[in-house]
């Protein structure tokens, strides 16, 4: 029967089988569904003699005031410093019995009280689960975390352009022809006889002729000479922003085990081969 031990004493007691390093996810952030907080990973049980994680230990003082459980690792999906267990639920968590440090579990002790507690009769039925070893394994797969630039655009006021007008005031000569009529006296010698008497009546008159000309009568009329319409063009170029940003990466050591940038260690079944490609650059 395999014995649990914490993985906190591991290093004390079963220092041959993991070594001088080791994945810890003591103090991550526990999420339970629909990442509701539960509260926090207060360390993991491992088995005594393989060194595997079997078991996180889940301080739920988000859900209940204080009580720790043990939650099978491969309910468990690790993202970065956050521990998802994405079908827990607050009902599972009360059915299941309180951790008690100086107990000696043993896995198949700790399996049978599972298969009762994520069924048990205070827990609705749409939230049971049916335990199987392969709830057992740790997480074989690290979401390896990225930043990436979201470039957003806003529109401003660039310029404005106001269109008006003024008035301008010059002289223009015009050359207009025009008539104007001048008298033109026309004198003919005749020699025959008159009847009239030089101081009779009408002898002193006189001939009056209208002499008309023409005057340059000036007015002004307004004309369109042009028309003025305002539009807008778009034009485009291209800005370079610089941000610096940061991602996770795997490291790999020479002994084909997986550690993270704080030196912790996952064990290697536990990696799938995309992670080690990844780490390797390739």
């Amino acid at each position: 029967m395999s014995q649990l031990i914490r993985l906190q004493d591991i290093q004390a007691t079963h220092r041959d089988l993991i070594g001088d390093d080791y994945y810890d996810p003591t103090g991550k952030t526990a999420y339970g569904v629909n990442e509701d907080k539960i509260g926090k990973i207060d360390g993991a049980l491992v088995e005594d003699t393989t060194g595997r994680i079997r078991y996180l230990i889940v301080d739920a003082g988000g859900w209940f005031s204080s009580k720790e459980v043990l939650v099978p690792a491969g309910l468990a999906r690790i993202v970065g410093d956050d521990v998802f267990f994405d079908s827990l639920t607050k009902s599972q968590v009360e059915a299941m019995e309180v951790y008690d440090h100086d107990y000696q579990y043993s896995y198949k002790e700790q399996y049978e009280k599972d298969r009762q507690a994520f069924v048990a009769d205070t827990v609705p039925a749409e939230e049971h689960v049916e335990i199987a070893d392969t709830h057992y394994d740790a997480p074989n797969t690290l979401e390896l975390l990225e930043e990436r630039l979201t470039v957003n655009k806003d529109r401003i006021v660039a310029g404005l352009v106001k269109v008006g007008k003024h008035v301008v005031t010059e002289e223009r000569n015009v050359d207009v022809e025009l008539e104007e009529e001048h008298a033109n006296i026309q004198r003919t010698n005749v020699d025959r006889v008159s009847d009239r008497k030089i101081g009779d009546v009408g002898a002193s008159e006189t001939v009056e002729v209208e002499l008309e000309a023409e005057r340059a009568r000036v007015g002004k009329d307004t004309y369109v000479t042009e028309e003025v319409s305002v539009g807008k063009t778009t034009e485009r170029h291209t800005e370079t922003i610089v941000e610096t940003i940061q991602r996770e990466e795997l490291d790999v050591n020479d002994e084909g085990n997986v550690v993270d940038r704080e030196g912790n260690l996952y064990d290697r079944d536990d990696i799938t081969a995309e992670d080690v490609r990844r780490a390797r650059g390739m």
